[in-house]
């Protein structure tokens, strides 16, 4: 009963100066915030990724130009652009050596250029389809399948046909009402015959995976031009027991068409699901730091503040702490009244930060098209932290509270 007549008094105390409270219980919520905000979109994103989101398809590792996580401009990329690019006949040449051998599955090739628009009839995509140029296996290294129709051909690779396979971002769009196969279209000004349709596959981190169109690589190269392209290929391995000796036979036989001497370094980069994981997390771990920086800051002056306001308020209450002890009142419930007020403005504040956090990181995650979570770990971790925050700001003032004279204290004025 006394604990609870002592809770009942802090609410109380702290009600009688309600925007004063509210402004110290900001403080709280914003470090709280910014760090539960960022735990719980990085949370998602990585789930996501674990659940399914891959880049490749199982047992891949993909052979390219530039590594994972190059930025689009700056000094790293144009280190990497110094490199040759990876030409066809070097890519096709690598496939031939690496279909000798028995532990290699399959060897997809493909080449993207800029964001594409197609159009049939009066109707048009937006501007903004992934227009590229594959081989046979493309639907095997990328997790698509193909609805339907039929997917393209070793036979439409070698001769060059103009013919594509389209998502159903474009299907929905271009053939609202009729059957897309047979169907002539044109794809970034140039004509295509629909061969194939991909199944739906989805959204993954904002970008419509469905709004795809492929077409034979020797016949992309044809169209648009082989200057400043270089070729991305992906490998497969027959099992993962034969990984590791699929990938390390990938690198000699793409250091042999490269035309490398046994000094010179790889001119091409190596990367598998798992390295695209690790780059996920090195991002993570900055985006992390950056919001531990950002909320210690905060929760520091929001700290400070607690321990300004609880002095203040001891000040103010002097004459009600003399007059409670000259009733009888023991030193442990004024201590222990301040840290009650002290903790309820950290609790508060932080079970606010925490409820914005977790509504803005999984938004975040929502615009990006990945699963929503609830980070009960740091959740956790936040409350008992502002916990701390609040005995360990507001110990001082409890402290300063139980200690006044009550003779001295109800003289004050």
């Amino acid at each position: 009963m006394i604990l609870l007549e002592i809770l009942r008094m802090a609410l109380v105390s702290l009600g009688v100066n309600k925007l004063r409270s509210f402004l110290t219980m900001m403080g709280i919520t914003v470090g709280v915030f910014s760090v539960i905000g960022v735990m719980t979109a990085v949370t998602a994103l990585r789930s996501s990724i674990e659940t399914g989101l891959s880049f490749l398809g199982t047992n891949m590792f993909q052979i390219a130009k530039y590594p994972v996580g190059v930025q689009h401009d700056g000094a790293e990329r144009r280190k990497y652009a110094m490199r040759r690019d990876i030409s066809l006949d070097q890519a096709l040449r690598y496939k031939k050596l690496m279909e000798g051998d028995g532990a290699s599955g399959v060897v997809c090739l493909k080449v993207y250029g800029w964001a594409a628009q197609a159009v049939y009839g009066g109707r048009k995509t937006t501007p903004d389809l992934s227009f590229g140029g594959t081989n046979e296996h493309f639907t095997t290294a990328n997790q698509f399948s193909i609805e339907s129709g039929r997917n393209l051909t070793p036979e439409d690779v070698e001769l060059g046909r103009p013919v594509v396979v389209i998502g159903q971002t474009i299907v929905k769009k271009l053939f609202p009402a009729e059957n897309p196969l047979d169907k002539r279209l044109k794809v970034a000004g140039r004509t295509y015959t629909v061969v194939g349709t991909f199944a739906e596959k989805g959204k993954s981190f904002g970008q419509d995976e469905n709004g795809i169109a492929m077409v034979p690589i020797t016949r992309y190269l044809s169209d648009f031009g082989s200057e400043g392209r270089s070729i991305s290929i992906a490998t497969q391995s027959a099992s993962q027991l034969t990984y590791n000796r699929t990938m390390d036979r990938a690198i000699t036989m793409m250091r042999i068409v490269r035309g490398l001497r046994p000094d010179q370094e790889n001119d091409f980069e190596v990367y598998s699901n798992d390295s695209l994981l690790s780059a996920f997390a090195k991002v993570a771990d900055v985006v992390r730091s950056g919001a531990f920086v950002i909320s210690a800051i905060a929760l520091l002056a929001a700290g400070v503040g607690i321990m300004n306001i609880m002095l203040v308020s001891v000040t103010e209450r002097t004459k009600e702490i003399g007059i409670r002890k000259s009733i009888g009142a023991r030193r442990s419930s004024i201590l222990l009244q301040f840290l009650v007020e002290s903790v309820v403005i950290s609790l508060a504040g932080g079970v606010l930060g925490i409820a914005l956090g977790v509504a803005g990181g999984n938004g975040l995650a929502l615009m990006l098209h990945a699963s929503v979570v609830f980070p009960w770990g740091w959740v956790a971790v936040g409350l008992i932290v502002c916990s701390g925050i609040g005995v360990g700001f507001g110990f001082y003032p409890a402290w300063k509270a139980a200690g006044l004279d009550p003779i001295e204290a109800l003289r004050f004025e």
